[in-house]
């Protein structure tokens, strides 16, 4: 079976979609051991992409780490190059892919319809219609649509039409990181020092993650009772940087870019809470990864992050900082037992979420649709 797997639009800086990717492909060359996997990407994802792909790597020179290139060279190369490389099945990993169904049979994950649900207003409205269109004819198009959540998938037929039969539900898997013996060594380089609670966020600045409605919530805290707060992501010219000084909150917040998996394992080791502020998700791997790593969680009340978070998340409506600033004080006052009590249950119902586990069943979807190609040929 060859399976070309679409990663023109993979940068090394997209956040959720692209660690989907990379934990899933080594994976899925040792559940599917007869497959050769080709990738295709532009010149921007190039060399991260060569760091873990499986197979061979077709590089189309000309996409960059715009979305214009992108969504042109799903439309004018990926099916040519499906057919050019004798491809059984193509895989669109990130929401979008060609518009058109071609010769072979397309699976295309769709992660969100956060285009879909939160169009934005004036101009940033207009790009999002365009955005939103073109998952909608990516996903009607495809063989198969994988999603990563019950939430999603009820959102993905309510906002694109696609049945319920059509769409396969692979829930993602949880990052684990390696404990380190003194993890403030790690965090001294971030400018992050023992002596205070420490809440950790991590993510993209894309509007829907609401850190902006993070810093409002943190800024109802006392100064003498409020954490230290690490918000990973955003790069070296964070635009939440204003915001901070607006709150006079430039004591009391951390802004350290993007982070390594070291260090982020370390801020899971000393964090008292994790603080997930988005308003909409797919799947919301941050908090499975938190809970996961012993982690107490507060996240935005919403119906994806219920579904991850079970009972060992805390929820409150991030819109309103007053709410999400008392569900944060209210986490950070646990005594010891109850803190220990909720990191243990967390931990246990975060083991249900695995990369192996989400590999086994991709796999499968990928062979079927494979297969179901070959019989109509």
């Amino acid at each position: 079976m060859r399976v070309l797997v679409d990663l023109l639009g993979y940068t090394g800086g997209r956040g959720g979609t692209e660690t989907y990717v990379r934990e899933l492909l080594p994976r899925l060359a040792a559940q599917l051991p007869d497959a050769v996997f080709i990738g295709l990407t532009g010149a921007a994802g190039e060399d991260s992409v060569r760091a873990f792909f499986p197979g061979e790597v077709e590089v189309v020179r000309w996409v960059g780490d715009g979305r214009a290139t992108w969504a042109l060279g799903e439309i004018t190369r990926v099916n040519s190059v499906a057919r050019r490389t004798c491809a059984d099945v193509v895989w669109s990993p990130a929401n979008f892919g060609p518009l058109t169904a071609g010769r072979v049979p397309r699976v295309v994950s769709v992660h969100d319809v956060i285009y879909h649900e939160l169009p934005g207003t004036g101009f940033e409205r207009l790009g999002r219609a365009v955005t939103a269109w073109l998952m909608t004819r990516t996903a009607r198009t495809a063989r198969r649509v994988v999603t990563v959540s019950s939430t999603a998938a009820d959102a993905i037929t309510r906002h694109l039409g696609i049945p319920k039969r059509d769409i396969a539900l692979v829930y993602n898997g949880r990052s684990t990181f390696a404990r380190v013996e003194d993890p403030w060594p790690v965090l001294a380089p971030l400018g992050i020092t023992p002596g205070r609670p420490i809440l950790v966020s991590t993510g993209n600045r894309m509007p829907h993650k609401n850190f902006i409605g993070l810093l409002a919530a943190l800024a109802q805290i006392a100064p003498d009772r409020r954490p230290v707060s690490v918000i990973a992501g955003g790069g070296s010219t964070d635009p939440l940087h204003a915001s901070v000084e607006d709150l006079h909150l430039d004591g009391d917040v951390v802004l350290p870019g993007w982070v390594s998996d070291e260090q982020l394992g370390a801020l899971y080791q000393v964090a008292s809470v994790y603080a997930c502020p988005s308003l909409s998700e797919g799947f919301g791997l941050p908090v499975a990864d938190a809970l996961g790593a012993g982690v107490p969680v507060v996240a935005h009340d919403t119906a994806v992050l219920r579904e991850v978070g079970g009972t060992y998340a805390r929820y409150a409506d991030a819109r309103d900082p007053k709410s999400f600033a008392a569900a944060l004080s209210a986490t950070l006052g646990l005594d010891d037992e109850s803190s220990d009590a909720l990191r243990a249950g967390g931990m246990e119902w975060a083991q249900r979420f695995t990369w192996d586990a989400a590999a086994v069943a991709f796999a499968a979807v990928l062979r079927s649709a494979a297969e179901a190609g070959a019989t109509r040929g």
